[in-house]
């Protein structure tokens, strides 16, 4: 039996990517806090509103795509939102669940949630008869969510677009994570609780937006194979994988809650017997990575290019705007 020897294994690899993007968000964050103030009237020295806060804003993004598609304009007020949204669903499409697993920074949370939770002997996986129930949750949430922009009007679409509440939509967000309720405070540390006790409680269980990019990453042609003829039946695969999936038990993973983490690829004590693969296609493990980073960065640049990343509403504008919602 031969151990899988990699100059970069990928625990690293996705940890180095991970904190990466979340330090990136932490500068947006700052930045977009002090574009806040100068908005609000606190401060007199402009700055501008850094664009990629637009991200947290997905709800926003989905009526903008359901435009895209039905009036081929791009969306004016959150351009830079709707060009990410549109890059994590081909994202997950091509690279499975990339932005869930290398991205997004709640999932760098989670994951240090569940490592705190292997280490108290926790981060369980419930049993079948509960862990079914919990998984319809975030597909119930995104089904409610797909339905009412759905049933929308192209005319309530441009109406709620437009709206100045959803202009300062990104304001009232950080005026949340500052001054959040006590009933938030508490909801927040009952998700903590639950992330250490149950892996990857809220990716797993509760975000849409992750159901959406699962449902995506089913049709993408690369994921894990296993061979069945190499496979030593240690488990170490079902062990380290946060989605819980069972991968001892399949040739080829296929779930919607495969992250493309490529976890079980490094746990794997036989050297090819879990592997990347686009059909019978054997890649090296980091593609998946790559791809879900050259994707982010591909729209970035061709939303900046094309002039569909930052708004162009004129600044005095976007400060009547905010003071006027005490935004």
């Amino acid at each position: 039996m031969k151990k899988i020897r990699h100059t970069l294994d990928p625990f690293a690899l996705r940890r180095i990517i991970q904190i990466s993007f979340t330090l990136f968000c932490i500068y947006v964050g700052w930045r977009f806090y002090l574009f806040v103030d100068w908005a609000r009237g606190g401060s007199s020295a402009f700055v501008p509103k850094p664009a990629s806060v637009e991200g947290f804003l997905p709800i926003s993004a989905l009526l903008a795509l359901k435009r895209l598609l039905l009036t081929a304009q791009w969306d004016p007020v959150h351009p830079a939102g709707l060009a990410i949204f549109v890059a994590a669903l081909i994202m997950a499409w091509l690279f499975r669940k990339g932005f869930c697993g290398y991205i997004c920074p709640v999932g760098l949370l989670s994951n240090l949630a569940e490592k705190l939770g292997r280490k108290l002997g926790l981060a369980l996986v419930p049993p079948k008869w509960l862990d079914y129930p919990l998984l319809a949750v975030k597909y119930v949430l995104l089904g409610g969510f797909l339905y009412t922009s759905l049933s929308m009007s192209p005319r309530a679409i441009e109406q709620f677009l437009r709206a100045p509440f959803n202009m300062v939509a990104d304001a009232k967000m950080l005026d949340f994570f500052l001054s959040p309720s006590r009933t938030a405070l508490v909801v927040l540390a009952v998700l903590a609780l639950l992330s250490v006790v149950l892996r990857n409680f809220w990716c797993r269980y509760l975000c849409p937006y992750g159901g959406l990019l699962g449902l995506c990453a089913m049709l993408s042609p690369l994921g894990i194979r296993r061979d069945a003829h190499q496979c030593i039946g240690c488990g170490k695969c079902d062990l380290i994988c946060p989605g819980g999936i069972a991968v001892s038990a399949k040739s080829s993973v296929n779930s919607p809650e495969c992250m493309g983490c490529t976890a079980c690829v490094g746990a794997c004590p036989v050297e090819g017997c879990l592997s990347v693969s686009a059909g019978k296609k054997k890649l090296p493990f980091w593609v998946l990575a790559l791809g879900a980073v050259t994707m982010l960065l591909a729209a970035y640049a061709l939303a900046k290019v094309t002039g569909h990343w930052g708004s162009d509403m004129p600044p005095d504008m976007v400060r009547r705007v905010y003071m006027s919602m005490g935004g």
